[in-house]
């Protein structure tokens, strides 16, 4: 642990707080390394595996040597909130979204709200599919609409793809896929992997701390006292699930068609330690959508509530 991590609990109101969200190796960890200048030192968070360098809510302090010379005139602490992304190497989806929960509710208890709210996405990414499409369409769900302006969406990964085509997927998450964060009022921005850049970004919230905004996620499990597989977030990861679960069974059907009519003892082999790689991904979805599952009471009693969220989401 570094020195200038802090305990997420001890974030106060007046921080201004700002959380760093996005897909495993969409570069979290590598954005707050270069803000905090510490790349190729003992404290660099980020690795070269294709492993989740982040498997918790972690925050940290900037250096306030760093803040008077980047955001001139602050005086408020400055903390990061590093947040693993969905389809972790470690944990389950439903296990991520319970410990961004946990974290979003317990500050939230404490009066503190987020300042703002980092999303980073891959500009290398050829097409938006699988992981990246799932986080997004999560954190619309989390964030919600009303907290959408609080929100800088960050392309990365510039320095690895020929600019032409890195600027035409840029006009596709516009137009497409970030619109409807756009529609209300988030901003997009580029990470070009410097520090300059990355203090840009940091600086287009720090602009406007007073403009804090409770997160729809929150609203839900504080004000409204909803269970998490209850909120808009939960209900989207059940869907995904459920997809993920039926594609699942698919491939098992496909797998033991394919392992029936072979011929071949080694290729069937092949075949059989697949089936049992699918099978056990299959096995563990079905727990995640058990958890996620709302019992018919329950739905009953949501009915019956009157208090709505003053969010929507996205």
């Amino acid at each position: 642990m570094v020195k200038s991590d802090i305990d997420v609990g001890a974030v106060i109101p007046n921080d201004i707080v700002i959380a760093i969200m996005g897909p495993t190796g969409s570069g979290k960890s590598n954005f707050v390394d270069t803000l905090m200048k510490q790349k190729g030192t003992r404290d660099q968070r980020s690795g070269k595996s294709l492993k989740s360098c982040t498997d918790k809510v972690q925050a940290v302090q900037l250096p306030p040597a760093l803040v008077t010379r980047h955001l001139p005139g602050t005086t408020e602490r400055v903390v990061l909130v590093d947040t693993p992304g969905f389809d972790d190497t470690n944990k389950t989806d439903m296990d991520i979204l319970n410990m961004i929960g946990i974290w979003l509710e317990k500050t939230y208890k404490k009066q503190v709200k987020l300042a703002g709210i980092i999303y980073l996405h891959r500009i290398s990414d050829n097409r938006m599919s699988g992981s990246p499409h799932k986080n997004l369409r999560m954190f619309g769900k989390l964030c919600g609409d009303t907290a959408a302006h609080r929100v800088v969406l960050v392309s990365t990964m510039w320095d690895t793809v020929d600019p032409g085509t890195a600027e035409k997927r840029e006009v596709e998450l516009r137009d497409n896929f970030w619109k409807g964060m756009l529609d209300n009022r988030a901003s997009y921005a580029r990470f070009h992997n410097t520090t300059d850049s990355s203090w840009e970004i940091v600086n287009t919230v720090v602009r406007s701390k007073e403009a804090r905004e409770v997160l729809l996620l929150q609203e839900e499990l504080v004000d409204l006292q909803k269970r998490l597989n209850e909120t808009e977030a939960g209900k989207a990861l059940y869907t995904v699930l459920q997809k993920a679960l039926s594609d699942q069974q698919e491939t098992i059907r496909r797998l033991l068609a394919d392992q029936a009519s072979q011929a071949n003892p080694e290729l069937a082999k092949q075949l059989e330690s697949e089936h049992a790689r699918v099978q056990k991904e299959l096995d563990a979805t079905f727990v995640q959508i058990k958890r996620l599952k709302i019992p018919v009471g329950r739905r009953i009693i949501l009915l019956f509530k009157f208090k709505k969220a003053r969010g929507r989401a996205v």
